[in-house]
């Protein structure tokens, strides 16, 4: 209980957020609720074995989120025509990390009728209140000298995660700032927090990501951009496919697949190497344990809610990771094929030019599953059902 009373001050709920209004001046938080997942989420991190370093930048993390919260609330209020945005037919592109989403959303978002959310936007998605539409975006600026900071003091985490100011980000982070989401137990040990989340309403969080969706159309409109529909793209949505489509009711999902013995072990690494950052001791194994509990839970809620509320045929489009690395633009007609969008010379163009010159990939940390106390075998017993199901047609040839 040490560790709990230690961290008690930097996480309590009150300073937090009263921290977060003084450095804005501001004191509305909007219409969409927020306290109780804040409030067990603070707790949590309380009893998390944190290092020093780890309090700061989660709590600092979570002090960012309400602040972009608080100026994103000013912005609607002196601004209501915000709220009148239409989000239509967003294209949502999902699937385990590592399994080529990446890839399919930043190829479909090359088409310069879809908007993206790219990666300055995400980070500081409420610009300040005095913001000059006219000009290039200071934000732009910022999230650069971010993305480069990134690349050196955190190298082995950009090379697992690379975010890109320049290029289109998920929206993940908007499901993080609601506080109901998967991010926190990714950087930390979090069994409370971890264990409530699963028995929650995640309406809120994708009530919120919709209302910054509208906040980012409406900025982009004043830059004089438009566009027809979303390309949106988060792993994190697989397990909460039908809160999606309840936001989003004429969505179309492109559902990518891959060996899950090539993805298990990624997410692992990827969380072991945020838990570093954190604390200073990690078990790899319960990261191991914990990462495919969480990807075995998610690919169960995605099957049953594609039973559900899905029409294969119309509402979703399967890509393999392989097809959509050999043959990328083949594969992105399929989805324009699927919701009756003609792929122009012009958008084709546009994707190619993309592959040519799109960020490479660095050097990744070498890892496999035994590197978190997991077998092949185990992974394969674990997905067995989702293997016969969405990749039976790979394993036969």
């Amino acid at each position: 209980m040490v560790t709990e009373t230690r961290h008690r001050a930097p996480f309590d709920i009150a300073a937090v957020m009263k921290s977060a209004q003084d450095k804005e001046q501001l004191v509305d938080w909007g219409p969409v609720p927020f306290e109780e997942p804040l409030a067990v989420l603070l707790d949590s991190y309380a009893a998390a074995d944190l290092n020093d370093i780890g309090v700061y930048i989660l709590r600092s993390g979570i002090v960012h989120s309400l602040r972009m919260r608080l100026r994103a609330q000013e912005w609607i209020r002196r601004h209501p025509e915000i709220t009148d945005e239409l989000i239509v037919a967003p294209i949502v592109v999902v699937g385990m990390m590592r399994s080529g989403t990446t890839l399919l959303q930043r190829l479909l978002a090359a088409d310069r009728r879809f908007h993206c959310a790219y990666g300055w936007e995400v980070v500081e998605t409420a610009p300040q209140l005095d913001q000059d539409w006219s000009i290039l975006d200071p934000r732009i600026a910022i999230s650069e000298a971010r993305e480069a900071k990134s690349r050196q003091l955190a190298p082995e985490l950009f090379a697992i995660h690379p975010m890109y100011a320049r290029e289109p980000e998920e929206e993940i982070v908007f499901l993080s700032d609601a506080f109901l989401s998967h991010v926190p137990e990714a950087g930390a040990h979090l069994p409370a927090y971890r264990n409530w989340i699963d028995r929650q309403d995640f309406g809120p969080a994708y009530a919120y990501l919709y209302r910054m969706l509208q906040f980012l159309q409406w900025q982009k409109r004043q830059r004089g951009i438009t566009a027809g529909r979303w390309i949106l793209k988060s792993p994190a949505h697989l397990g909460y496919l039908d809160t999606l489509r309840a936001q989003f009711p004429d969505l179309h999902v492109v559902h990518m697949h891959r060996d899950p013995r090539d993805t298990i072990a990624s997410g692992a690494s990827l969380n072991a190497t945020l838990h570093a950052m954190h604390t200073d001791t990690v078990d790899l194994h319960r990261v191991g344990a914990e990462w495919i509990e969480r990807m075995g839970w998610t690919n169960d809620r995605a099957m049953r809610t594609r039973d559900i509320w899905f029409d294969e045929q119309s509402r979703v489009t399967d890509i393999e990771f392989a097809a959509a690395v050999a043959d990328p633009i083949g594969q992105v007609s399929r989805v324009y094929d699927a919701t009756g969008v003609l792929l122009t010379a012009e958008a084709e163009t546009a994707m190619r030019l993309w592959l040519d010159h799109r960020p490479r990939e660095l050097g990744r940390p070498r890892y496999g599953p035994d590197t978190y106390g997991l077998s092949d075998a185990q992974i394969d017993e674990r997905f067995a059902e989702y293997t016969k199901r969405f990749r039976g047609e790979v394993n036969a040839r």
